[in-house]
């Protein structure tokens, strides 16, 4: 598996131990049935002084501080084992122990939506993800998304965050995802991410005559504005994209982008801040530009490509349990297949 450049990560390991209440519970057709999940962790002098449940979100971040502060205060996570508040301070080399049983973590209803399965084991699915799916439901899109699809497929990820999601694609974005099946493989998956060593490339369309390949290390954060787009402003998140040109056009460039970090609209703010706009950008493109002289063909095909020219390609991972290293693709989506074929014959670089 061709490999992401990885960074040192203090994140912990973490010892699980699994037990489903169901006769059945290899049966993943069934029903969504009770988790009981217990989870200990050996803290070190590192964690010194800090806020309890500001630790237990660091080393469980697959769920919300909140979550941990309510167990914190029913007795399910327990330091020494022992009951503490929220606000405890670490001594530093204790023992955090979680026994809860995981009640339903979305609200999100199952819907008998088509996935296209691209891999399927007990612990991960990988997902091609079509335009104009939406990942994860939010302020009017209650229905018609992924984790809508992702209950109805596998019931049991109701017990899980996201219905086991680990990352997201925007909703006119194509392509690869993967999603976890258990509270294991989405803390493993969530650690490969937070590692930078999940191996993510993405195939685009951009305006302009791009030269050579190159690095964009630029911090993004939500516009202060325009609240539905990011921007690259100081004290942004760090934002880091790696990229190469695969196929020069008279005035675009197909390029092949691998993800060191994964914010929001990451590729898409990165290379309009470069000058280099993604065809059919609708946020970061504030019209159609059709070249002079561009033929009629040509011409309709821009206007009509009403999505960023964006597309998750290869996604490349450790396996939870194996820890095989799996490599996966996923062909373009015929729009974007439309797209460069008209490219190659009507705006033919010189």
């Amino acid at each position: 598996m061709s490999q992401a450049q990885s960074s040192n990560s203090n994140l912990p390991e973490t010892d699980f131990n699994l037990l489903e209440d169901s006769e059945d519970a290899d049966n993943h057709t069934s029903d969504a049935t009770a988790t009981r999940l217990s989870l200990q962790f050996q803290l070190d002098e590192s964690f010194l002084g800090q806020r309890i449940d500001q630790v237990a979100a660091i080393v469980w971040p697959d769920f919300s501080r909140e979550k941990l502060k309510q167990w914190l205060k029913e007795g399910h996570l327990l330091v020494n084992g022992n009951s503490v508040k929220p606000k405890y301070k670490s001594e530093g080399i204790e023992l955090l122990t979680l026994e809860v049983e995981l009640e339903a973590q979305t609200k999100s209803l199952p819907e008998d939506i088509p996935l296209d399965i691209v891999y399927e084991d007990d612990d991960i699915m990988v997902i091609n993800k079509p335009v104009g799916m939406v990942v994860h439901p939010g302020a009017g899109n209650s229905t018609g998304t992924l984790v809508n699809a992702l209950l109805h497929h596998y019931p049991k990820s109701v017990e899980l965050t996201r219905a086991g999601l680990v990352h997201r694609i925007d909703k006119d974005t194509s392509g690869l995802l993967v999603v976890a099946k258990n509270l294991e493989a989405q803390f493993s998956l969530s650690k490969q991410l937070a590692k930078k060593t999940v191996y993510r490339v993405y195939d685009l369309i951009a305006y302009g005559a791009i030269i050579a390949g190159g690095t964009i290390d630029q911090p993004i954060r939500r516009h202060p504005v325009d609240r539905i787009k990011m921007a690259i402003l100081p004290g942004g998140k760090e934002a880091v994209t790696h990229y190469n040109v695969k196929e020069r056009f008279q005035h675009f460039t197909r390029i092949q982008a691998r993800l060191e970090t994964g914010r929001t609209h990451q590729i898409r703010v990165h290379f309009s801040y470069i000058g280099h706009g993604l065809v059919g950008d609708p946020v970061y493109m504030n019209r159609v530009r059709v070249p002079a002289g561009a033929s009629q063909l040509l011409a309709d095909t821009l206007r009509g490509f009403k999505r960023q020219a964006l597309h998750a390609a290869k996604l490349g991972l450790v396996h939870p349990r194996s820890g095989e290293d799996m490599m996966f693709e996923a062909p373009w989506p015929e729009d974007l297949t439309h797209l460069v074929d008209v490219l190659r014959t009507e705006n033919k670089a010189y």
